[in-house]
């Protein structure tokens, strides 16, 4: 099956293929305009549901941080006691000594400890400082997270809304792509999708219109024209490289401007 279809494209003649094409891009076309109905709202829920899970990380870390600083003043208030402990002790050897060199160095003994104390002391007022620091940060990120889980769900919601209402439309008009595609030969449809990415309009083949490209509007000399019009051969605009065909082939009506003045001139010459 996939051989007689493959066989099939390359029979297509050159008009057959730039029809073929022009039937693509028309549902391709289709499709963008869906896809800008969404607009942004597919990146807008992806930003809010990155951000929400970076403030409910921002959380868990708090709280580790939160658990660090209480094991570590735990660890300060029982450096504390000991030594208190040991100061006591020291007191008390003092009264015990025997000359003057045993008490200097107990006295300097007693001020080294007190002054692990001290520093100690002043660590656990540090580490309380930052508990409550972050305690604070956590329920400000809490609230964050409730602003923002809102306006995710709010969007959500909408993506939801407007892809229910184009999902049937989009899955057909994909189908009908695919056949489309299957009809038409390998290298052709590849550098079709090729003009069509590097389009800013997503357009690979356009009609001409007024003697000039419909992609970006430059003039296309006579001969060119009568070579489109001929639909002998696949043609592609000098300036922005997309593919071009003729109006008429592309299911529009022909236009004649000229006959218009003619028969204008006709009328006058009868007057």
């Amino acid at each position: 099956m996939a051989k007689e279809v493959k066989k099939e494209a390359v029979d297509l003649t050159v008009e057959e293929k730039l029809k073929t094409l022009y039937q693509l891009q028309t549902i391709l076309s289709e499709i963008d305009k869906i896809k800008t109905l969404r607009g942004e709202l597919p990146l807008e829920v992806q930003d809010l549901e990155d951000e929400v899970a970076g403030l409910k990380t921002r959380i868990e870390n708090y709280r580790t941080e939160i658990e660090n600083a209480r094991a570590e003043i735990s660890a300060k208030r029982n450096a504390i006691e000991s030594a208190t402990a040991i100061v006591e002790r020291y007191k008390e050897q003092q009264n015990n000594v025997r000359n003057n060199r045993e008490y200097e160095t107990l006295t300097k003994e007693i001020e080294y400890k007190e002054l692990e104390i001290e520093l100690d002391q002043k660590r656990i007022r540090e580490g309380n400082e930052f508990i409550n620091n972050r305690t604070e940060e956590i329920e400000k990120s809490k609230t964050e997270v409730d602003e923002r889980s809102e306006d995710l769900e709010a969007k959500r919601a909408e993506l939801e809304s407007i892809v229910a209402e184009t999902k049937q439309q989009e899955e057909k008009l994909r189908e009908r792509g695919k056949e489309l595609e299957l009809a038409i030969e390998p290298r052709l449809l590849t550098a079709f999708k090729r003009i069509r990415k590097n389009s800013r309009n997503g357009l690979g083949i356009v009609t001409v219109q007024r003697d000039a490209c419909g992609g970006c509007f430059n003039k296309i000399p006579p001969q060119k024209q009568m070579d489109i019009r001929m639909r002998k051969k696949i043609i592609v605009c000098e300036y922005c490289g997309r593919i071009m065909i003729d109006p008429e082939l592309a299911g529009f009506a022909k236009e004649e401007p000229k006959a218009t003045k003619k028969r204008s001139r006709a009328k006058k010459t009868e007057e």
